[in-house]
């Protein structure tokens, strides 16, 4: 190796080490002003929250007011739960939503251990057909639901709510399917010499085995539902939501 060559390579390496530098650098201030940029709505929230002048907000008229209040007190919160119906609002939601997650958890992993391991001749068809309807968003289908729903006479019902957002559930199997496909088929081939049902193979071997796709489906069916305006609105109406 010459003298060129030897004195080269410490340059090339505190130009990398430098560059390297730098881009961390600059990663951190993105990372800085992106949670600034994220955390600025959560304390206006907070500030307008604990907030007890009139005007209760951070604009009065065309004027700007104040940022930080002049006065903190809960005087919002007891407006809220004595004022207002939202403790039956929250305990709506809560019922809503526990029984969705359980029966759109139920359906979900069902569905995806069927697409996943068993092998009938409408399976590929009904994979195709799940992708399509896939690509639509469910509010285009809230017209049809509710005239469905108001001939069954269950609109303003929280059964209604549980039906609609657990009705759809099986076709979001694909992430849970993914995860099923990585479980050795022997397993099951196995189980079924032992004597075993697809039910027992499903409950005693795939969900042991699948806890994390668990949490993740049940944190979705419960959030969908305790998120979701829409389908509450139409469904309940004014009164009830």
């Amino acid at each position: 190796m010459t003298d060129n060559n030897k004195t080269a390579a410490p340059v090339k390496l505190k130009s990398y080490k430098a560059m390297e530098r730098t881009s961390t650098i600059f990663s951190y201030i993105l990372l800085v002003v992106l949670s600034v940029i994220w955390l600025y709505p959560i304390l206006w929230i907070l500030l307008s929250a604990f907030r007890v002048e009139y005007n209760g907000g951070y604009f009065v008229g065309t004027v700007v007011s104040h940022y930080f209040p002049l006065h903190y007190g809960l005087e919002n919160f007891r407006r809220l739960f004595y004022e207002t119906e939202f403790p039956r609002w929250f305990l709506n939601t809560i019922i809503v939503s526990s029984f969705t997650f359980v029966l759109s958890t139920i359906l979900t992993l069902s569905v995806a251990y069927v697409m996943s391991k068993l092998k009938f001749k409408a399976r590929k068809a009904f994979l195709n057909i799940a992708i399509i309807l896939g690509l639509f968003p469910g509010f285009m289908s809230i017209i049809a639901i509710y005239y469905i729903l108001k001939a069954l006479q269950l609109t303003q019902t929280l059964v209604a709510l549980i039906l609609v957002y657990s009705a759809g559930a099986g076709l979001g199997f694909y992430i849970a399917k993914g995860f099923f496909d990585i479980i050795p088929n022997s397993l099951i081939e196995s189980a079924r010499l032992d004597g075993a049902t697809n039910a027992q193979i499903f409950i005693k071997i795939i969900l042991p085995m699948s806890k994390p796709i668990i949490v993740y489906t049940a944190l979705l069916a419960f959030t969908g539902p305790w998120m979701d305006f829409i389908f509450a609105r139409v469904i309940l109406g004014e009164t009830n939501t």
